[in-house]
């Protein structure tokens, strides 16, 4: 009788729990995607202060590049970046939504013009920091040869 009212309890909670996560991942979600608004902003302004999008100890993987860890080498990265508008279309998150969640993302790279210059996949995984959503690791490559 103990485990019957046990499982019935369970089973009645489930879809509550359930309506708890989904309400969490869409908070994240969109913490993340005004995230990488910012983000495209900062980027094509060559703006130090890129680095407030990443955690203390992050990693950048570029295409045919190698690792790009740490605070000074990833603003060396952006500093000698192309003027150009980045957006971000966030495909599916994976994680917790308390402690980490990874991004799966198709970015489109265009010149100041509105010219396609690019397009291809994004891989972050971020972190929950005192400060909010950081991006810890990012990884990203074009869906084209490499010229």
């Amino acid at each position: 009788m103990k485990k019957l009212l046990i499982l019935s309890t369970l089973l009645v909670l489930a879809p509550w729990c359930n309506a708890q996560t989904k309400n969490l991942m869409k908070t994240v979600r969109n913490s993340i995607e005004a995230s990488n608004t910012i983000y495209a902003d900062l980027a094509n302004k060559n703006d130090g202060s890129i680095l407030t999008r990443y955690t203390n100890d992050a990693c950048l993987f570029p295409p045919s590049a190698a690792p790009v860890c740490g605070r000074e080498q990833i603003l060396n990265f952006f500093k000698n970046g192309p003027k150009v508008h980045v957006k971000f279309t966030i495909q599916n998150l994976y994680g917790d939504g308390k402690t980490s969640v990874t991004e799966e993302s198709y970015y489109e790279m265009t010149d100041l013009e509105g010219k396609k210059l690019d397009d291809g996949k994004v891989i972050v995984i971020w972190k929950n920091t005192a400060e909010g959503w950081k991006m810890h690791r990012d990884m990203f490559s074009s869906n084209h040869p490499a010229k």
